[in-house]
């Protein structure tokens, strides 16, 4: 039987990205991290880990187990907390992952809300970009994940998880102040000519807008490539192009220098979504039902 302590150290490994980095968060050498590892490959009798510069690659191997561990540890901690349920003691933590514009649309609210209702349990925050996130809940690392699916993106495999939208975020097209389209409601055709900021090919919100692009039969021309809406915000200020930016984002931006609308035909939007574990430890639903009603709020 594989060492259970050998396996997380394959967990941790890959999370992190390095094996300097695993050793960093565990309190351990990396030299010491190494040599579990190489225990683990002897004991298998395969390559797990592709050492490169920078970081590590999983082999198929090391994926196979990667995903056979995630759900062992994750499993294993879910026994832990249920154990001690049983003895009578309530929940002391809570870790949310969330993206960085949740981070600020969604989650301060969220988090003073449950803090005030909920004073016992400490509360953790990090930053998870998507599609990241759903091994660290799988494995117990993250309680709760707040995500985003953008249209033309696939959904990742939550196999094990459950899944629930809590809002519709629509993408607006945002225009600097005082453009011909501005007040009006034009088409990606009528927009061709123009320079759009969005994220370099592959950021979700690039695939949208070529995807969009395409089934409207139109070239558009990215000369600004920031995945950052604040930064995409600031240049459309500037004059210097347009993108779309979700509604969120927009209704807690200073007013001024700019101006949004939708666009003519399907309006685009992003699903946000909260993954956690189908059998949750006590403060899960609790956070669930905070950031639903943050959500609503989020967009009055």
């Amino acid at each position: 039987m594989l060492d259970a302590n050998r396996v997380r150290v394959l967990v941790e490994i890959a999370h992190a990205g390095s094996i300097s980095a695993a050793a960093e968060r565990m309190s351990f050498t990396a030299p010491a991290l190494s040599q579990q590892l190489a225990k683990l490959e002897r004991e298998l009798g395969c390559t797990l880990v592709e050492r490169r510069r920078g970081g590590i690659r999983l082999t198929e191997a090391g994926r196979i187990l990667l995903d056979h561990g995630e759900r062992a540890l994750g499993e294993l901690r879910a026994a832990e907390a249920a154990v001690r349920a049983a003895q009578g003691e309530a929940p002391r933590r809570l870790s949310l992952g969330a993206f960085a514009s949740a981070g600020k649309a969604l989650v301060p609210s969220a988090l003073a809300e449950f803090g005030r209702a909920h004073p016992h349990v400490s509360l953790s925050l990090s930053d998870v970009e998507p599609p990241d996130g759903y091994g660290l809940v799988t494995s117990g690392d993250l309680d709760l994940l707040i995500t985003h699916r953008y249209p033309g993106v696939p959904m990742p495999g939550g196999t094990g998880l459950h899944r629930e939208q809590i809002l519709t975020d629509p993408l607006l097209l945002v225009l600097p102040e005082g453009h011909p389209a501005a007040g009006s409601r034009p088409g990606l055709a009528d927009l061709a000519g123009e320079e759009w900021i969005c994220g370099a090919p592959g950021i979700s919100n690039r695939i949208t807008l070529d995807s969009a692009a395409d089934a409207a039969g139109v070239r558009l021309t990215v000369a600004y490539e920031t995945r950052d809406y604040e930064v995409t915000l600031a240049l459309i200020r500037a004059g210097v192009g347009i993108g779309l930016i979700p509604r969120t984002i927009l209704r807690a931006a200073p007013r001024g220098g700019w101006a949004a609308g939708p666009l003519e035909g399907a309006q685009p939007a992003r699903e946000i979504y909260v993954v956690h574990r189908r059998r949750p430890h006590p403060p899960v639903p609790a956070m669930v039902t905070t950031l639903r009603r943050a959500a609503r709020r989020a967009l009055d």
